[in-house]
């Protein structure tokens, strides 16, 4: 039976957001995931400008369109979902970069699946 463990993403600091600062790749490190276990991953993006910013996750990998996420985060509208419980294993960093450096945070955390 599989065991499940909530943590917090491995790139927030006591659970804070991860503010991202890159402009291109590769991006900031949100998480690393587990070398064997499953991470489930849920991200929240909330940009504290009043203009709209394009967001890009790296998932796993920098290689368009496969490896990448990209969503308008719109500006001052409270929390968007960018990664809603997708999967990732193998050590694979989960990176992100933004249009506009310092306005954008990433909220979320980890549901651990061990097998």
């Amino acid at each position: 039976m599989a065991t499940y463990s909530k943590l917090l993403l491995s790139g927030s600091t006591s659970g804070k957001g991860i503010l991202v600062n890159a402009t291109a790749t590769a991006g900031d490190t949100i998480h690393t995931a587990h070398a064997t276990d499953l991470d489930e991953v849920w991200i929240y993006a909330v940009n504290s400008s009043g203009s709209d910013v394009k967001l890009t996750l790296e998932w796993g990998e920098a290689t368009a369109p496969a490896g990448n996420i990209e969503m308008v985060i719109p500006g001052e509208a409270g929390l968007h979902l960018v990664a809603p419980g997708l999967l990732i294993t193998d050590g694979l960093v989960i990176k992100a970069f933004a249009g506009t450096t310092d306005i954008v945070a990433l909220h979320g955390f980890v549901n651990r699946i061990t097998a």
